[in-house]
């Protein structure tokens, strides 16, 4: 077995397949971090850095991808010539994994906040459970080192590209908008295709948790051709717009949860997370927890004690009247969209970084109710330019100096908001890397 790519879910691969009686190779072009050197070395795991040894990759029987590698990579596609089949890591996960359930979360938007609300509930209800996936933790080292009776797993869809057999009990896709189109041939259509394989392999015990008020969501589900396959799974909607007799909606300021006979209750008013976009995430994240069987006490206790994700409208501090907030983690249009949406005051937006080919006129209407000016945080600020030219616009070139010129033209009542609808990788490491960085700055002030 040759594992591509050293990084979190390489590793973790490699790991497992080693414990699990395989001969395991990693090679990754780059360089690895220290402590996977160290664990790899550790477990007698042979590798390569900075190069791949084409000759031995290609006697493979299988390759684990990480999916961070796109199929433009020339060694994949000499892999794929060769037809050697290519699985993901939570794909081996999934190979041994024994009885223990998993929930699994997708979705262009609210994935790693519903993930972490999943989880939070599992944990209050008494379940022996791990965090596991995109969120950051490799699913097959899990499996490897600390087997749990339950997963709560996000899921990219680029894991999911290369699944045959992985099977969640429950599944849940939050939404679909464009996003990482560079790596599905700028084609719309094979980011949805991909984003609907977590319910591929569900059987009619299993449920499937969507997002009723989501039109790509629902104009591919009406339509299975389009999809490639029919879903087997129990389907459970949510939904702000529709009452329904399973699922989860909210109406008049109250969520009605319901997957069986029982349901719950709650005001929308005590969730811990604010925002519309989050009462959407709080409502798969209950509906989840109702299938794991979960008392809905500790349901409704879990979502009014549940803190928030660090990058993710993470409320930073309040100096002189103005509050600073972190939602560095929003590298899409659509994240920046929902973050604004929850903006009830006015609004310094410091956007920017890499595009992935943005679309900035989503933002047009959201950028002229609520910001008062934008601080651009990025090497080439062009487009932001073009996109808002109404709106008063300033460049900077580091965290320190963006958080500066935002505390400088704001006045006491107005909120700094850190959602650069980009990727990071000109001026940071990550998107933690940025978020740390802002942080830093403001505490600074």
């Amino acid at each position: 077995m040759v594992i591509l790519g050293g990084g979190e879910s390489g590793v973790g691969a490699a790991l497992l397949g080693k414990q699990k009686g395989y001969d395991v190779f990693l090679s990754d072009a780059g360089s690895l971090k220290e402590n996977y050197r160290n664990e790899l070395k550790a477990a007698g795991i042979g590798f390569e850095e900075g190069k791949h040894d084409e000759a031995r990759i290609l006697l493979a029987d299988e390759v684990v991808k990480s999916p961070g590698i796109p199929e433009k990579n020339e060694m994949v596609k000499k892999i794929r010539a060769k037809g050697i089949d290519v699985i993901s890591e939570i794909e081996l996960a999934y190979r041994f994994k024994g009885n223990s359930k998993i929930v699994a979360i997708t979705g262009s938007n609210g994935k790693t906040t519903t993930t972490a609300l999943t989880y939070h509930i599992c944990k209050k209800g008494g379940l022996d459970c791990a965090l596991v996936g995109n969120i950051g933790y490799s699913f097959a080292k899990q499996v490897a080192e600390d087997p749990k009776p339950v997963y709560v797993a996000e899921i990219s869809s680029f894991q999911l590209d290369d699944i045959k057999t992985f099977r969640p009990d429950t599944a849940i896709l939050t939404n679909i908008t464009e996003d990482h189109l560079d790596r599905y041939d700028y084609k719309f259509e094979n980011y949805i295709k991909s984003k609907f394989r977590i319910a591929m392999n569900q059987q009619a015990n299993d449920y499937f948790i969507y997002c009723e008020d989501d039109e790509i969501t629902m104009k591919y589900l009406e339509n299975p051709i389009a999809i490639g396959f029919n879903i087997h799974s129990n389907p459970l909607p949510i939904s702000m717009k529709n009452e329904s007799t399973k699922g989860a909606f909210i109406k008049d300021g109250d969520m009605y949860v319901r997957t069986g006979e029982d349901f719950i209750t709650m005001s929308i008013y005590d969730f811990a997370l604010k925002g519309k976009h989050n009462q959407y995430n709080t409502m798969a994240a209950c509906v989840a927890g109702y299938t794991m069987d979960i008392r809905k006490e500790k349901i409704r206790e879990a979502v009014q004690d549940f803190h928030g994700l660090e990058h993710r409208m993470e409320y930073v501090s309040t100096i002189r009247g103005v509050e600073f907030i972190n939602d560095s983690k929003a590298t899409n249009v659509n994240s920046t969209w929902y973050a604004l949406e929850s903006m009830t005051r006015p609004t310094i937006l410091i956007l920017g970084g890499v595009d992935k080919g943005n679309d900035y006129s989503l933002l047009a209407d959201m950028v002229k109710e609520k910001v008062k000016s934008i601080i651009c945080l990025g090497i080439d600020n062009k487009k932001i330019h073009e996109a808002f030219p109404d709106t008063p616009m300033v460049d900077t070139s580091s965290a320190m100096e963006a958080v500066q010129m935002s505390f400088h033209l704001a006045n006491k009542g107005d909120v700094v908001l850190l959602s650069p609808a980009c990727a990071s990788f000109d001026l940071f490491k990550n998107y933690e890397d940025r978020g740390n960085q802002f942080k830093r700055a403001v505490r600074e002030l």
